[in-house]
């Protein structure tokens, strides 16, 4: 076997299994650092550093994937109202168990399904939506609404559940806002931006669009790698944590379930499922620790590693059907 048929194996290989590379990158990246002590010392540069680029890789997908969307596709579909409904009253309903049994000692794992559900969804759930063949305007609009709704539930219902001095409604809705939308929003702008004013370049992009599946894969990386940090170092309890994870391994798949069985009413079974079920877990976790406490940010850690498993496997299923 020559180097050129080797290399273009390896190439093969890296295109079909991004996503598990990916994962098990960030998690043995983050071991290999935490295993060496003179490492120690480059931490809040690392940290610095991946604060800069998960962002970045982030708005450079989104801009590329909102490069394939006409403005007047990003209309409302009948299946966002469900798929709304559904997040608003399992979020709802969590939050009523604990308000009505405030002493149960597992209330942490109802505020961590509390998560799971509300939880937006991802704003790179448009790559894996359009690598899986759905519609990824129509999973865009959903994220627009879902975003919306969220910043003005979790600062209405979050407070009786679990007081906090010193955020009030307007303060909280800002935050989460501040936190989602400029990542979301100003990509999409930019790229209708460039399709009307610069409609040859926009034509170029088009070309590179498939880019953001792979830029994706690195900022999944990254976000593995910190959900390893977060779950090694944490100090709750091992039976905690492992209830955590089943709580949120249960939301995730209920989520996935939920989301295709709404969607296949209205031919959205791909776009629906992953509207539902691949969540935007950087803001749960941020979300635990500034409204809940730092014990139930570890649902979204668990969610992320889910989500990501299971969206491996669709690609991997998508792929096998072309074959």
């Amino acid at each position: 076997m020559d180097l050129h048929s080797t290399q273009n194996r390896i190439i093969e290989f890296i295109k079909a299994w991004t996503l598990p590379i990916a994962i098990v990158s960030g998690v043995l990246l983050y071991l290999i650092y935490d295993s060496i002590p003179g490492l120690e010392a480059a931490g809040p540069v690392l940290m610095r550093i991946i604060g800069f680029l998960q962002p970045a890789l982030i708005f450079v997908m989104l801009f590329l994937s909102f490069c394939r969307i006409e403005p007047r596709e990003l209309r409302p579909r009948k299946w966002h109202a469900w798929l709304l409904l559904f997040q608003s009253a399992g979020f709802l309903l969590f939050a009523i168990a604990e308000i009505l049994m405030p002493d149960i000692s597992w209330k942490v794992l109802l505020e961590g399904a509390m998560l799971c559900l509300v939880c937006p969804t991802a704003t790179a759930a448009a790559v894996v939506t359009g690598k899986l063949g759905g519609d990824i305007s129509g999973i865009t609009a959903y994220t627009i609404l879902i975003n919306v709704i969220v910043a003005v539930l979790v600062p209405l219902v979050v407070p009786i559940v679990h007081p906090a001095e010193g955020i009030s409604f307007v303060t909280a809705s800002s935050l989460i806002l501040a936190k989602v939308f400029p990542m979301l929003i100003a990509p999409c702008l930019l790229a209708f931006l460039v399709r009307y004013l610069m409609p040859h370049f926009h034509i170029w992009l088009l070309r590179y669009t498939e880019v953001a599946f792979y830029l994706w894969g690195v900022s999944l990386m990254l976000a593995i790698l910190m959900t390893t940090r977060s779950i090694v170092h944490s100090t709750t309890p091992v039976i905690v944590q492992a209830g955590i994870a089943v709580v949120s391994l249960l939301c995730c798949a209920i989520q996935f379930w939920a989301g295709k069985k709404i969607g296949k009413r209205y031919g959205a079974t791909i776009t629906a499922g992953q509207a539902l079920g691949q969540k935007n877990t950087v803001v749960a976790i941020w979300m635990g620790y500034t409204f809940m406490t730092p014990v139930t940010s570890i649902a979204g850690g668990f969610y992320s590693i889910w989500h990501n498993i299971f969206n491996s496997w669709q690609l991997y299923k998508a792929r096998k059907r072309q074959e």
